[in-house]
């Protein structure tokens, strides 16, 4: 192998397909010459270099981080460490869960108002030249019964929480009764769900007034948003360019206003990409830290729910209303109790932020250059620099990949004879490769999951978080060939995914926040890695960025208060 100190993470070239040259392509593959095909692509994959190594390691199957006694009962972050106030971010001013919580207990505006508000909302930019597309289902007449039940409790002085009548919007990955399930699909889900996720119970006896279903790429299987069955979700801050995904639906509805937070799930990437594309935060738990009962059965290993949120505050609040040990989850009991003690303390100083040089500047000159900035503003603050050095990141990206497609296609092998053809064009082309992969290639990625587990350990030695850029590029736009039926970009895949999947391979928790924007205006992510259980200090270097980046209104965007 190579020099196991060396960067080793390479920018391609590879063929761009869309249309009817992607339709024709996806046949080829699905069919009788995929024999002569596979060579290729499983070159293109890294599947075949990956077939030379030698990794020693035992493989880890699930990235379990916590060795002490389990847990027994079902618990989240206590009341008394919720945030008390909105966060006082510069420049644009997103409406925060505590501004409509203030305005509800004050009787300037009701809930059933709000929720009113971001129905017309919602309604009017989906009759607009260019919608937006972040909602697949929304039943009118249930949120309006939420809106009114919270509003009685309100005015009785009884409300649930600080999330009594506040809109959230809920990944359609999710279960939520009684709405179904589709996964972005266009056949499953045809009935509803039988209860809800743990997530959304949380959140309903919180009082929240779940909005709908929010649109995603399909199976979660790609980064861009692109959705032939439901609609391709644009970006807020520019329409003709893509969300990221692929919880794309729940960081477009967060950036374009309809509401203050919303849940995503992130298998390898698909909360931090898209929070990072639409100018919001998105924070990926540890892996166990919060519940998956009732998530679809999509890439379990690396699977992980959390929130997309306008704010660090409002991240902060979801993340301590979902997180924590639910005995429905059998991973979940293996964790330590959440708690956000000393998330909001901003004296920074003597913090010591990782940074391996070559991975972090490889990326857009732009976005290095406001990740740069970022660091500069925490070195003042306080924080120390440190240079890691993380081995075999291209071993990661390989391994990350094997485990996911291998896994989503077993999650589709009972749908696969029937349905195949129904899936959007690249879903069919990635489900066909992850189907040649062998059960080797699995436990080698899991060795390597092993491997990369120790290299990030020896990594935390020296520092107390590693820091990158959230993706190599800013939102790319959508190109007129891709739509309506997809696209195959690996080229522009691998760039947005370049920071985002170590940290889904070994179950570390990871945020992204914006630090900046590109000269056409498109927002920009900075990723912060952290510890295992240590999710307070990501939300708090996210609140103290906000000091110092003004956020700037998306082109797009809905005041719901």
């Amino acid at each position: 192998m190579e020099n196991k100190n060396s960067y080793d993470l390479k920018s391609v070239k590879l063929p761009y397909l869309a249309g009817g040259a992607l339709k024709f392509f996806a046949s080829l593959v699905e069919g009788n010459l995929r024999g002569a095909l596979m060579p290729s692509l499983l070159e293109s994959a890294g599947i075949n270099w990956l077939r030379k190594q030698t990794f020693v390691e035992a493989p880890t199957h699930l990235p379990i981080h916590y060795t002490g006694e389990l847990q027994t009962e079902s618990s989240s972050v206590s009341e008394n460490e919720f945030p008390q106030k909105s966060s006082a971010t510069k420049g644009f001013q997103f409406t925060s869960v505590h501004d409509l919580a203030k305005a509800y207990r004050d009787g300037t505006v009701t809930p059933e108002q709000v929720a009113r508000k971001v129905l017309d909302s919602i309604k009017e930019n989906d009759s607009s030249g260019a919608p937006l597309k972040a909602f697949t289902a929304i039943y009118a007449e249930d949120v309006m019964r939420q809106a009114r039940e919270s509003a009685a409790r309100i005015k009785a002085g009884k409300a649930l929480s600080v999330f009594d009548g506040i809109p959230v919007a809920i990944k359609d990955e999710v279960d939520m009764t009684p709405y179904p399930t589709t996964v972005g699909t266009s056949f499953l889900g045809k009935e509803p769900a039988q209860e809800d996720s743990t997530v959304v119970a949380r959140l309903r006896n919180a009082g929240a007034v779940l909005i709908g279903k929010t649109n995603m790429h399909e199976i979660g299987i790609n980064v861009t948003g692109l959705n032939p069955h439901h609609g391709t979700t644009r970006n807020p801050y520019n329409a003709d360019h893509f969300t990221g995904g692929s919880s794309s639906g729940s960081a477009t509805a967060v950036a374009a206003g309809f509401v203050p937070f919303a849940i995503g799930a992130d298998g390898g990437g698909s909360i931090r990409i898209p929070a990072s594309f639409c100018g919001v935060v998105g924070l990926k738990c540890t892996f166990g830290r919060v519940s998956e009962f009732g998530a679809f059965p999509l890439d379990w290993s690396v699977a992980h729910i959390g929130p997309l949120a306008a704010s660090a505050t409002d991240a902060a609040l979801a993340y301590a209303l979902i997180a924590g040990p639910d005995t429905k989850d059998k991973i979940s009991l293996h964790q330590p109790l959440p708690t956000l003690q000393g998330w909001d303390n901003l004296n920074l100083k003597g913090l010591k932020l990782g940074v391996y040089k070559e991975w972090f500047a490889h990326a857009e000159k732009e976005v290095v250059a406001a990740c740069e900035a970022m660091l500069k503003q925490f070195e003042s603050m306080g924080c120390e620099i440190v240079e890691v050095v993380i081995p075999n990141l291209e071993a990661n990206r390989i391994a990350h990949s094997v485990t996911i497609l291998s896994e989503m296609a077993q999650a589709m092998n009972e749908t696969y004879d029937k349905h195949h053809r129904e899936h959007g064009l690249d879903v069919r082309v990635n489900l066909a490769l992850a189907r040649q992969f062998t059960a080797t290639d699995y436990v080698t990625a899991q060795r390597i999951r092993t491997r990369m587990m120790n290299h990030f350990a020896d990594a935390f030695k020296n520092a107390d978080v590693i820091l990158t850029p959230a993706t190599g590029i800013a939102a790319p736009q959508i190109k007129s060939g891709a739509l309506p039926a997809g696209e195959s970009d690996l080229t522009t895949t691998i760039e947005i995914m370049r920071f985002a999947t170590a940290a889904n391979l070994t179950g570390l928790p990871a945020i992204s926040f914006p630090v900046g924007y590109t000269q056409k205006g498109l927002p920009i992510g900075l990723q912060v890695i952290g510890k295992a259980w240590d999710e307070k200090t990501l939300l708090r270097l996210a609140l103290a960025a906000e000091q110092v980046v003004e956020r700037k209104e998306p082109q797009t965007h809905y005041k719901i208060l």
